[in-house]
């Protein structure tokens, strides 16, 4: 049994540990196949979503903004929800 392991690396939101993810290949599974549950597994733990969001350095009072931006769509959408059932 081969594990393949794959610089793909996720930030735990506790202690800020580093985990890497990984899968292992099941006996007579292609590559094509470990490839796809990998990629599914790295898209579930959020790892290129963090990429894209450190790739550059975001000032404060930026994050506040979308952060604040963000909220507001959830409220949003919320209200929507409560006046189409009542």
């Amino acid at each position: 049994m081969r594990d393949y392991n794959h610089p793909a690396i996720k930030n735990d939101q506790k202690g800020g540990e580093k985990q890497v993810t990984k899968v292992t290949i099941e006996s007579g599974e292609s590559f094509d196949s470990l490839l796809r549950r990998f990629n599914k597994k790295v898209q579930g733990d959020r790892v290129m979503s963090e990429v894209r969001r450190r790739r550059f350095f975001e000032k404060p009072s930026v994050i506040r903004k979308r952060k604040k931006a963000a909220k507001l769509r959830k409220s949003r959408r919320q209200t929507i929800k409560e006046r189409r059932y009542q």
